[in-house]
């Protein structure tokens, strides 16, 4: 089981930028796919967050957590904060396809749904969603 003090530890290797800590965390060979990322391979997981954290600083605020033998989901906010300038065409170029393009000094603060499947207390698969947008009262 993936449990909250588990998950604390692997977000703050997550926060420190200690990719090869991250990937620890993960049954080998990962299996994620979240806004047109597609990541098999414990280099790729390594390569995708080092380029991602070149461009923006990141950092996940915990709503929720629940975890079960097989299932952690977390309810967070993702906030990114861009160092450069990505762009729709970057994005694209790299996958990223369902990531917002950012301009460098803006910040998004984003509410995800994450949902990790686990097997022996480490992570075999990542899954993302992101709820709808409230809508606007006058």
């Amino acid at each position: 089981m993936l449990d909250r003090a588990a998950y604390d530890r692997y977000l703050a290797a997550f926060n420190a930028r200690d990719y090869d800590g991250v990937a620890d965390f993960y049954v080998d060979p990962p299996q994620m796919e979240f806004f047109g990322i597609v990541i098999t391979s414990r280099q790729e997981l390594k390569d995708f967050y080092a380029w991602l954290h070149d461009n923006v600083d990141e950092n996940v605020r915990i709503l929720n957590f629940a975890a079960g033998e097989t299932c952690t989901a977390i309810d967070a906010i993702v906030r990114i904060a861009a160092k450069t300038d990505l762009t729709r065409e970057a994005l694209d170029a790299k996958g990223a396809t369902g990531f917002f393009p950012i301009k460098a000094g803006e910040v998004q603060e984003i509410r995800q749904f994450i949902f990790y499947t686990t097997r022996g207390g480490r992570i075999e698969k990542v899954e993302c969603a992101l709820p709808p947008p409230l809508a606007e009262t006058a």
